[in-house]
């Protein structure tokens, strides 16, 4: 593997490695799944596919970032919306 793409593969696993420490179901889970994938392709010599392989895993740190984005916009709209919507379906008040 050429110098720039080895720095730009072992750039591309720590950022994976830290987006997976937020992930779902553990950064555990997502860090053997994550190394499982790099050591399928660690016999990849084609700069060509390396390339390939890259961008596809740029493309997998795009599509956390938009899961990480979605369950925080989630997070917030059920704080803030709840109290509202307590509001105006009168739960939070005593029964007479």
């Amino acid at each position: 593997m050429a110098n720039p793409l080895r720095s730009e593969v072992r750039q591309l696993y720590k950022n994976l490695l830290y987006l997976g420490r937020e992930y779902p179901k553990g950064a555990d889970y997502f860090r053997e799944r994550l190394k499982s994938a790099f050591m399928k392709n660690k016999g990849v010599t084609d700069p060509e596919e390396i390339k390939k392989l890259v961008d596809r895993g740029e493309f997998v740190i795009k599509e956390l970032e938009a899961l990480y984005y979605l369950r925080k916009y989630r997070a917030m709209k059920k704080r803030y919306y709840e109290e509202e919507l307590s509001a105006v379906l009168n739960i939070g008040r005593p029964v007479d």
